[in-house]
């Protein structure tokens, strides 16, 4: 497998250059034949794991074990094998056809629509079945599991699905973990934006299909942190949690920083993983209502540009831009119910950081972009970095930038880049607590997927964030 590279610097690029390159001649160049024949696994070992997946079992039935092993034995393996995970319902009106078009250019068994295979399904079992088939002797099964790369064509919600899973491998020592090239089928794409695979899905896309299977086939690999999110709560649940957030009985804090007051005696946890971003205020609010409104009414949400346009009109119904004008407790600053500590680059002591009075919305964030390619915080100079005691952020850096927005006027110039964001902090770690008083919800969200958080006015949550002790690999789309 190909060495990852040490820095991720793939710069973010529009929308509009990315259709335009993408209905360039190039896809047009690409053989079909050959390109099924780089990619498509042998017939035997697409229904193994199709079987595998179905039974749920990765040992081979006893009456097509030896078969099995016999008919690998006199095969090649595929110079380039590939799975694709489809959310058929991205991408509009496109969601279906592609995935037809997908398994033209492959085995039909080598795409996988995640309304029937999760990805946890496919890693447990899919993976599971080639690691078998190869430990009984099969070598064409080996060098498939060896070279395999996986594609992702949906939003970057189920980019971060992915790679959750496969992040399992990591735990059980089930290497090489396979890298991931994406298809941007979403509404933001910052993930496909961060390693070059654009932010939309291209105008000429059955050409541009095969120029992405083609660049995913040998485009070289690079690293990508994920950060880990715990949640410790008085007694209470979290509201709508995503998919992302699961609960949890094991949620000891950091003990390097202690807590001031007392807790209750009774504490719920919740943890999860994210790739792009955190935020936590006004923007999680915001998002939170749209998604309840998509899917109370998902005949609005056509396509990415009918997105934004009912995620637009909706922050204009919330109040953010009016939050000054506005006597509501819950659309005040979060310096009133927020205190942060971080860790710095090299560091292993917490520092407190103080909450800008202003700000309603604090975002902390993995990659190069932020809401659908913005760059935030702008172009830092050298000296500003040496000052603030920071340095030149990557996706693979181990640290995380944390900026703030201000009401929604400012955040809409944040967004079409004439101002920056408040940049607040740079940390290798993040200890977030939050306690009501007036306030009875706060509302957060991680890579996109907002839920909402009760608070207690006697007792604090504490949200603490550290780096994952492993990475995930990226296909590069340069």
């Amino acid at each position: 497998m190909d060495s990852p590279s040490s820095t991720t610097r793939i710069a973010a690029r529009t929308s509009m250059i990315d259709s335009i390159r993408a209905c360039g001649l190039s896809g047009m160049r690409i053989d079909r034949e050959d390109l099924k024949r780089r990619l498509s696994m042998p017939e035997y070992l697409q229904v193994a794991m199709r079987e595998t997946i179905k039974r749920k079992n990765v040992e081979p039935e006893e009456n097509c074990q030896s078969d099995l092993i016999v008919e690998g034995n006199g095969v090649e393996p595929p110079e380039a094998p590939m799975v694709v995970f489809i959310n058929s319902r991205s991408g509009g009106r496109h969601g279906p056809e592609l995935k037809e078009r997908l398994q033209q250019l492959m085995g039909q068994d080598q795409v996988f629509d995640l309304s029937n295979v999760k990805p946890n399904e496919f890693v447990q079992y899919g993976l599971g079945c080639l690691e078998k088939l190869a430990e009984l002797g099969d070598y064409c099964a080996k060098d498939t599991r060896q070279k395999l790369r996986i594609v992702v064509a949906g939003g970057d919600g189920t980019v971060g699905w992915v790679l959750g899973s496969l992040g399992e491998l990591n735990k059980q020592g089930r290497e090489p973990v396979p890298p991931v090239a994406i298809i941007p089928l979403g509404t933001g794409n910052d993930l496909a934006r961060s390693f070059g695979w654009g932010g939309s899905f291209p105008f000429a896309w059955k050409s541009a299909i095969k120029r992405s299977l083609q660049r995913a086939s040998s485009g070289p690999i690079c690293r990508l942190d994920s950060w880990h999110a715990v949640i410790q709560m008085p007694s209470g649940e979290v509201v709508d949690p995503p998919h992302s957030l699961k609960a949890t009985e094991d949620c000891a804090l950091d003990q390097g920083l202690q807590i001031e007051g007392e807790l209750p005696e009774k504490v719920n946890c919740y943890e999860g993983v994210f790739y792009n971003y955190f935020s936590i205020g006004m923007d999680a609010q915001v998002a939170y209502g749209f998604h309840h409104l998509r899917n109370e009414k998902p005949y609005l949400a056509q396509g990415p540009i009918a997105n934004k346009l009912i995620y637009s009109s909706y922050t204009c119904t919330q109040g953010w831009f009016l939050t000054p004008c506005i006597s509501d407790p819950s659309l005040r600053g979060l310096k009133n119910i927020l205190r942060m500590h971080v860790k710095k680059v090299n560091c292993s002591e917490w520092e407190q950081i103080p909450v800008p009075k202003s700000v309603r919305a604090i975002v902390v964030l993995n990659l190069h972009n932020y809401a659908s390619g913005r760059n935030p915080w702008g172009n830092l100079s050298p000296e500003y970095l040496e000052k603030r005691g920071f340095v030149e952020a990557h996706a693979d850096d181990g640290l995380l930038e944390i900026f703030g927005l201000k009401q929604g006027w400012h955040a809409s110039f944040v967004m079409v880049e004439l101002i920056s964001a408040k940049h607040i902090a740079q940390a290798a770690a993040i200890r977030l607590e939050i306690r009501g008083g007036e306030w009875k919800d706060a509302y957060l969200q991680m890579d996109g997927e907002p839920w909402k958080q009760p608070m207690n006015k006697d007792y604090s949550s504490f949200i603490e964030i550290k780096r994952v002790p492993f990475q995930s690999l990226m296909v590069s789309g340069d």
